[in-house]
Formats: C-alpha cells, structure tokens, sequence
C-alpha cells in the first residue's frame, strides 16, 4: 500500500503542478469574465429601459397638451436646424427626462438631452396589433435612438411621399423588437403634432443589406406611404416593412 502511495506521489511532477496551477488560474479568470459579462448585461439592458422610458414620457406629455385647453400658445421662436454629430466613437451620454417647449401647434415639439442637444417630436407612430406606440424623433443619432425611433427620410408626416422611419430591435421586445411580427395587412397609425391620424395597410416586408437604401425611394406615384427600417440577424442585414394610406 504505501509503495502505491509512493508510487503516485512520484508522478506528480514539477511540470504537472504547474499545469495544474495554470488551470486552476485559467478556470477562475473564465468565471469572472462570465460575471463581467453578465454583470455588462444587465447593465446595457437597464439602460436600455431607462431611455425608452423617455419615449413614454414625451407620448405622456403630448397627450396632456391636447387635453390643457389653459395651456399658453404663445410662439416661441426656435431654431428650425437642429445638428447633430453622427460620429460612430460618440460617447453615449446619460438620458433624463426632456423639456417640452410650447411651440405653435403645427411645429414640431422641442426637446433637450442632457447633453445639450435639441431635437424635436414631429409624430407619433402606432402598430397597435403589436403595441407599438412611439413618438418620431425628426433627426436621426445614436444618442436619439436610443430615446425613440427616428425619422430617417422622407417628406413630413402624412405627406405625399414615402416618410421612412428606423428604430432598434430590442430583445426586449421594445421599440422596433416586435417588428418581425408584423404581416401583410396590418394597420399602421401615424398622428402628426396637429392630432390628424392617417391609417396606413402594409404591403410588403422583407431584408436587405444595410448598404441598400432603395427602400426610401420617394417615387410612390403620388400616394402616402410609411417605411420601417430595423436590424435583423444579429445586425447583418435590415427588416424593411412597407405600408401605403387607405383611402
């Protein structure tokens, strides 16, 4: 018995140790890489949820305006040009609640990121098959898609045109998460800031490359229509749906 003792115990190398050690090393640093991605997870899924909050409060704040029949309309003279940086390396800034200034009534509705940075509501978009109710940012950033969908092309709402709009595809099922859902048929609401409501029918739905714009062609014979533009298969390509007015 203690030959056999011995015996093990002469097999267990310098080099063995070490390889043992290395393992042990290599098991630990994988277990808190996992937490740090994990940890990074949650983390960009809470702040996911807390700028979509912002959406909510924008729609929250239009639907009071319409029902505050004391509120002042006094016009406000603002900048019609709003820039802003499209620049990839941007670093995401923290998003709070906005500022709605009172502008006329057939303007869009101002407000102001953190950051400092304008942008105004022009609509709110409806799939109320799939429960998505947005207000449509009239520029288009990272920063502001990550508050709302945006505008991407196209002419004003519920204009003769094809006025494009592009949102996020969340796992969560927020935004444009659902998008994927949509069939042939399914009603589209668009509301500009004036409460006229437009119903529009899909028509198609299908996947481009991103590069493939032709999608926001403007040639719609004179008819009003929607375009919605999400990521899809894991951002490689895009979800594009299509929807003309019904008259």
């Amino acid at each position: 018995m203690n030959q056999i003792l011995v015996t093990e115990k002469l097999y267990v190398t310098p080099e063995l140790r070490r390889k043992r050690k290395l393992f042990k090393l290599q098991f630990c640093l994988s277990i808190f890489l996992v937490c740090l991605l994990f940890s990074y997870y949650i983390y960009a899924e809470y702040d996911r949820d807390k700028s979509e909050e912002v959406s909510q409060e924008i729609l929250m704040g239009i639907s009071k305006e319409k029902t505050n029949s004391t509120v002042d309309t006094t016009i406000k003279k603002t900048d019609n040009i709003i820039v802003v940086a499209l620049e990839d390396n941007e670093e995401d800034e923290e998003i709070v609640q906005p500022v709605l200034e009172q502008q006329e009534t057939n303007q869009a509705q101002e407000f102001t990121t953190t950051s400092g940075v304008k942008y105004n509501v022009e609509s709110i978009i409806k799939v109320p098959r799939l429960e998505i109710n947005y207000p449509v940012i009239s520029d288009t950033s990272e920063e502001l898609l990550k508050i709302s969908v945006n505008k991407y092309w196209g002419p004003g709402p519920n204009e003769v045109g094809n006025y494009c709009i592009v949102g996020h595809n969340y796992k969560s099922k927020k935004m444009f998460g659902r998008l994927s859902e949509i069939v042939k048929d399914d009603i589209i609401e668009l509301e500009d800031m004036n409460g006229n409501v437009i119903k529009y029918s899909v028509y198609d739905k299908y996947t481009v490359d991103p590069k493939n714009t032709k999608c926001t062609s403007q040639l719609t014979n004179g008819k009003k229509e929607v375009t919605l533009i999400t990521c899809t298969n894991y951002g490689t390509q895009r979800l594009v749906v299509k929807a003309r007015e019904i008259k």
